[in-house]
């Protein structure tokens, strides 16, 4: 194991809200100089799910990112509290995204999402054996659902449809399993 090179001098706290906090650290780099570094903390995880029928079709979610002004196809994915099992957040986040539920769960990715700035820390899961049933979006959610191929999703990936970095690493991870 490494040892860390950076040493922390003072930590400030910048903003603070519901899903995230901006602290500024004062920090002696590893070369020897004084630095500022800037932090968002996340609350949650980033879970995300592909849901697998017994035909290898999935599910994907669309809506309006805020941040990016512009549409984006997603894997059904959100916030996991970090009090809560990540297992139970993916749970509630295919069910109310999509509807369905899942009697076969796998979590296979952990990955950091943006690990120069941000500690978030984002995992997929595959969901099989599932049961269809209603949505329960979130007051702040105007999401399409689409069903197609996975093999569909997974091109969608490589042709830049995608660009949601979890549900692209997602999708290419399981692809690979899949043998796709």
């Amino acid at each position: 194991m490494e040892e860390n090179p950076w040493k922390l001098q003072s930590s400030k706290r910048i903003y603070d809200n519901p899903w995230i906090t901006l602290e500024e650290d004062k920090v002696i780099n590893p070369g020897g100089g004084i630095s500022h570094y800037g932090k968002v903390l996340f609350k949650n995880y980033a879970i995300g799910i592909i849901p697998l029928d017994e035909d290898q079709n999935t599910w994907l979610v669309g809506q309006w990112r805020y941040t990016l002004n512009e549409y984006s196809w997603e894997i059904p994915m959100g916030g996991g509290p970090k009090v809560d099992t990540k297992l139970d957040s993916a749970k509630r986040e295919l069910k109310e995204e999509t509807g369905l539920s899942a009697e076969k769960w796998t979590e296979f990715l952990k990955m950091h999402t943006s690990n120069s700035v941000t500690d978030e820390v984002g995992y997929a899961f595959l969901a099989e054996e599932l049961t269809q049933g209603e949505t329960e979006f979130e007051e702040t959610e105007d999401l399409k659902i689409w069903k197609l191929p996975f093999q569909e999703a997974h091109q969608m990936v490589l042709d830049g449809k995608i660009t949601d970095g979890l549900s692209m690493v997602a999708i290419l991870k399981l692809g690979r399993v899949l043998c796709i």
